[in-house]
């Protein structure tokens, strides 16, 4: 170990503690640097800010558990790589195929388990797809942006406010040397000339590195402004990997919604009657979803149906009543053998008697 080196290091250490220090309680004065190397650090300074958030809120959106995340982030240190795993939509995928066999491929239900199962786990090989080329196209460069560009500024920034001090302490010793030489005697041992001269040629010195660091940092923070448009190519390409994908997937659904129109869903009736069932269209002679129509709705019937808005919840009694929510709207009419108190609502293929209190009349 060079002691000599370590002290001189130290020494500079202190100086430059003492110089800061000065400059906060007002004893000592601080070089400024111009108005358009302030703008450029403030710029800089908010594009380090608001990559940070966006590359926090992408991670957040892409890969949504905290947990995942963290260790995603080792893996990529340790091995280089993202662990490969399964998303949440290829595990309900998989449920769902595995209930589809077990109800049996031939029943309605379990052939529409099975349909849906592969659907799910379709989207699910398509979300893991579109996670990785957000990594790689949006999120991978703009962690490199602020890993190597954006840490060489820090860098640069530091090192040059180290030679301002250095500066700064400089100019001090150099005013403190030119005092003592006019207050100086001929009994002093060291000639303050020589001090004075040994002064200036340690702030030329020192004005010399801070004008060089401040062009070196100056030239890295213009810099920062031309690598937008590096970053607007990235976001391009995160929305061009979203848009592919919400396109994937709607053909997905679509697929889907095609296939399980072959199923049709009979309603349960209003008054009472066999739960809800899925059968295959085909088994009633059609090729698309049907709704079977209640018989309780053309039976004695004094006039058409009106339309209705709900002025309260209602919560039915009986299986021969119907549920109501608020500001919804309804169909009613009155039947033969109804009391005044009551009307038959119907609510897409729902029907059932409500209190009429309960609901207000939209049409004349």
């Amino acid at each position: 170990m060079d002691l000599k080196k370590l002290a001189g290091q130290a020494g500079q250490f202190l100086t430059r503690a003492v110089q800061y220090t000065e400059e906060k309680i007002g004893s000592a004065e601080k070089t400024e640097l111009d108005r358009h190397f302030e703008s450029l650090s403030l710029q800089a300074d908010a594009a380090r800010q608001w990559t940070e958030k966006l590359v926090i809120g992408a991670e957040a959106v892409l890969i949504p558990n905290p947990g995942n995340r963290v260790e995603d982030m080792i893996f990529e240190k340790i091995e280089k790589r993202r662990p490969n795993r399964l998303s949440n939509l290829e595990y309900l995928g998989l449920d769902m195929v595995q209930a589809g066999n077990d109800f049996g491929s031939g029943t309605p239900y379990g052939s529409a388990l099975l349909k849906v199962g592969g659907a799910e786990q379709r989207l699910g090989l398509l979300e893991r797809e579109f996670v990785s080329n957000a990594i790689q196209g949006y999120l991978q460069p703009m962690r490199k942006f602020l890993d190597t560009e954006m840490k060489t500024i820090t860098r640069e920034r530091r090192l040059l406010e180290t030679k301002r001090l250095d500066l700064d302490a400089c100019k001090s010793r150099l005013r403190k040397a030119r005092s003592m030489d006019g207050q100086s005697s001929h009994k002093d041992a060291v000639d303050p000339k020589v001090l004075v001269a040994q002064a200036e040629a340690e702030l030329r010195k020192a004005q010399a590195d801070f004008d060089r660091q401040t062009e070196i940092t100056k030239l890295l923070l213009e810099g920062v402004r031309s690598s937008q448009a590096a970053h607007l190519r990235h976001l391009n390409e995160l929305v061009e990997a979203q848009a592919q994908y919400y396109e994937q997937c709607h053909k997905v659904m679509t697929d889907v919604q095609k296939e399980m129109a072959s199923f049709t869903v009979v309603p349960e009736k209003a008054a009472g009657g066999p739960a809800s069932t899925t059968v295959p269209a085909q088994a009633v002679g059609v090729s698309a979803p049907t709704t079977i129509q209640d018989p309780g709705s053309q039976e004695g019937g004094k006039g058409p149906w009106r339309r209705a808005k709900v002025v309260c919840d209602y919560d039915a009694t009986c299986r021969e009543e119907m549920s109501l929510m608020m500001n919804e709207v309804v169909l009613y009419t009155e039947l033969q053998g109804q009391t005044t108190d009551f009307v038959t609502a119907k609510r897409g293929n729902q029907t059932g008697r409500v209190p009429r209190a309960y609901i207000e009349p939209l049409d004349d």
